[in-house]
Parts: C-alpha cells; structure tokens; sequence
C-alpha cells in the first residue's frame, strides 16, 4: 500500500468540543522532502516506497490531506518547570488521524487556538533532531513516538535568528498527556474527565474495558510503564530537557523531544537544557521527576480513583519498578547474569568511577563489551586513569562469580551497548550538511539510529570521539 492511498478514522474527534479545535494546517513555502523512514511507515501498513509517492510531499505539508482525515489540535495543561499553566494545548501541531493503531500528527504546520504567543511553527534544526531521535529511541528498545517524514522549506521562522521552516510527520498509538487530565480536573468538569479516561482505556489499555476497577488499574499500568521508560532513559544516558506534565505520554512512551541530549562524558548532575537554570531536569533527577509528575496525575483522576491508593502506587510502586528494571538493564550492559548481593554498590560505584575518571559514557560500555582483563583500551578513554582503574579491579573479581564465557557474555554485552549513539555534535553536523543541500548524514544517522549495535564498518564516521568543546552542551528550548 502507498502512504497516499491510507485512509484514516478519527475517533478523538467523538469527544466533545471542549477537547480540541478543528483547524486547517498552514502549508509552508517552497516544501522539499529531506528524510523519511520506511521503518516507520510499515506501522501503518505502508509497503511502497514512501520516496516515490508523488503526494508524500503534499499531504506533510498540509496541503492535501489523506481520505477521512479531519485535522485538530488537541487541548491539554500542564506543569512547566514546576508551575502550573491552565491551558496548553497543541500550539504547533495538527493530528490528522487514526489508522492501524497509530496517530499521525504533523509538528510545524502553523497556528492553532493553542498558539498563545507562538507562530505555530518548527525550525530545521530541531525537526532533523526529532525525526532522528525518535527513530533512535526506538532502535534502542525504549518505547517512543515515531517519525514518518521530515520536510523543509523556504518559509522564514524567527527564533534566535530567521531560519527555516520544517514539518515532522510523527506517529505514536497515543498523544494524550498528563496534562490533558489536569486540564479537565482544575475545571472541575468531572464528566469530560472520566470521557477522557474512557477513551485512554479503550485506545491504550484496552484489556482494562471490562475491570471492575478500571480507571485504578489504568493508572497501575502508567505507573509501571512511565517506570520502565525513565529506568531505560538512565540506562542509555539519555536526557529529555523537559519533562513537563504536558510532556509526559499517557502511556508511557517517549514524546516531544526539544533540547534532549545522550550523554558525553557521564555527569550525573548534567543539565542539557539551558533554560533550566535550577537543574529541575537534570540526568540525574528525572525518575524522582516522574515520581512527581505521577503524582499530579494521580490528584488529576481524584475525582475518580482513591487518592490514597494511587499515592501508595507513586511512593512504593513506582520505585520498585524502576529499581527492579534499572538494575536488570545495567546488569545486562556489565555483563552480569549471576543473582549478586554486592552489585548494587558495584554499580554505584561504577558511576563515581566514571564520573571521577572523565569517561564517555556509551564508550565506556561499549569498550567494556570485548574487555578481556587488559585494561589498557578502556584506561584509554579516561581523563584521570585511577578510579576507573580500582573500579576494574573490584569488576574482575565479580566477573569471576558469572557462569557464562567471556566470549558468551561479550556477544549479550555488545548486543546491549549500543556502538552508535545520536550525540549531540553528530546532529549538529548532519543539521550543518543540510544548510548545505547534503542529507546524506541525515540518511546515514538514521541507518545507524534504526540499527545502533551492529557494526557498520562503511559508517565509521559516526562513531568518532565527542569532540572536547562539544561535550555536554546545553541547548535551548528550540533545538
């Protein structure tokens, strides 16, 4: 099937008004496709060449639309930086619709009711970092928002300078936020929030439909998954800048990745958003931040759910869920398949390491994946070689305990760590290149995003040390 030929349902649109508003996308000026992802457009059934599809480029823009598609944006609230904002709302995005469970949505299209202040669009710069990340994301095993198709123009935006206008064709099985709850609940509009959380149930938990205490286990089921995906983000390095409740899915995933950054050298104080001047979405606070953004969905579905049962969730479930699965996924990338009373610590221990050591973080793991006893290549990567080098010391001695041989467990270890990981400067290149008219390292990182652990030996490139004066920068809002 061509991406032109779907034909989309729009069930959202069965709530009432007060949900969205149906508006018309505001094509751009002189639209050109830079990248898409067949990976992406099997969800929806597509098996042609999305290159070919004469109406690709059209329907991105917005200026033809797929069968049975009803554009809208979507309204919603939220804490932002800890404070609440009443009214949000989808400022720069238009869904399109529903087709083989996945929601399409074009990011940059224009204005909607939501703007506010805003213009409605999206820059190149931060388009190329979404549609590339969220195929990463994927590619990496952490549940995510998708990107189908990215598309520049000539269309002036103004941020810090003018730049261009782009439009991210993006899909996830849901765009439902926290926030979309607290908007409903600080309105006091009780029947529209149990809608709301009817519709969730029916479109992301539909085992749940028939429950006796449905809307309790539908909050369980995004306690465990919000867990699992920020126990994975701590596991790759990965930091998403902006974990408002307006950015936070219903289900769990990954969504709306602004100036989000994967780890340099491993810092666990490290703030990669330079807007946040208090360090609130530091790489080091986001499972507490999710904690705390749980239990403001939790006074959101009040009016329905016992509070003092949904706070027991946030305060004992929520961190043995992520203990549980936090420490599963390091063990996996160190190695360790043996039951050890001591590797907590060893962990522990481990990130004062690489901290102390000034190591990489990704290349440290990926290094540690062939280690053999030589110390000598991963010593290589550190700054200050001693406490790495303790720290291998006491990691031979537990490595003695694992039943497993090294080449076995080096095989499960290099099938972990990725050796290819979306780093800033590498971004910031591809995104330089496509001022340029080159997209070949658009391609290239999308490759390599989509399949991070293999080799690639023809992409090398993209596998060369962070350069010293790109380590761990912060970005704006609009990257």
């Amino acid at each position: 099937m061509k991406f032109s030929d779907l034909k989309l349902t729009t069930p959202y649109l069965e709530l009432p008004e007060l949900f969205y508003d149906l508006v018309e996308p505001m094509p751009l000026q002189k639209p050109y496709v830079m990248a898409t992802s067949p990976a992406c457009a099997e969800l929806l059934g597509v098996d042609e060449d999305l290159d070919r599809d004469e109406k690709l480029l059209s329907i991105v823009n917005g200026s033809e639309k797929l069968e049975g598609s009803k554009t809208f944006a979507m309204c919603y609230a939220g804490h932002q930086f800890g404070y609440f904002v009443p009214r949000l709302g989808d400022g720069r995005a238009l869904n399109l619709g529903k087709v083989n469970g996945q929601n399409l949505q074009l990011k940059g299209s224009g204005l909607t009711l939501y703007s506010r202040r805003g213009d409605g669009r999206a820059v190149k710069r931060s388009s190329i970092r979404e549609f590339l990340m969220s195929e990463a994301m994927h590619g990496l095993g952490i549940a995510t928002s998708r990107a189908l198709a990215l598309i520049g123009s000539d269309t002036d935006v103004a941020r810090e300078s003018l730049e261009k206008g782009a439009i991210v064709l993006r899909v996830s099985p849901t765009w439902i936020r926290f926030g979309t709850f607290e908007y409903f609940k600080t309105r006091r509009k009780y029947e529209k929030l149990q809608l709301l959380a009817d519709y969730v149930i029916e479109e992301s938990f539909p085992e749940l439909q028939d429950h006796e205490e449905k809307y309790f286990k539908m909050f369980s089921k995004i306690v465990e998954n919000s867990a699992k995906t920020v126990a994975r983000w701590q596991s790759v390095g990965f930091n998403h800048g902006v974990m408002n409740t307006d950015n936070m899915s219903i289900d769990g995933r990954t969504i709306d990745y602004g100036p989000y950054a994967m780890l340099d050298d491993y810092e666990a104080n490290y703030i990669c958003n330079h807007t946040d001047v208090e360090g609130r979405y530091s790489f080091k606070n986001q499972p507490s931040i999710m904690q705390w953004n749980l239990s403001v969905l939790a006074n959101a579905l009040s009016p329905m759910v016992n509070i003092i049962k949904m706070s027991k969730l946030v305060e004992k479930d929520f961190i043995s869920i992520y203990e549980s699965e936090y420490l599963e996924l390091m063990k996996n990338k160190m190695g360790l398949f043996e039951e050890d009373e001591n590797d907590i610590p060893l962990i522990r221990w481990m990130l004062g390491s690489l901290e102390s050591s000034v190591v990489d973080y990704s290349r440290f793991f990926r290094t540690l994946s062939t280690y053999d006893g030589d110390k000598s290549e991963i010593l290589a990567l550190c700054e200050y070689e001693t406490p790495l080098k303790e720290w291998l010391e006491g990691y031979d001695e537990r490595v003695q305990k694992e039943q497993l041989s090294q080449q076995k467990r080096s095989k499960k270890m290099l099938q972990t760590n990725p050796k290819f990981v979306l780093k800033n400067h590498l971004l910031q290149e591809a995104i330089e290149k496509e001022e340029e008219g080159d997209f070949r390292m658009i391609e290239d990182l999308l490759k390599v995003a989509l399949d991070p652990f293999s080799e690639h030996e023809e992409l090398e490139y993209l596998n060369i040390p962070t350069p010293p004066r790109s380590k761990n920068l912060k970005l704006s809002c609009s990257s």
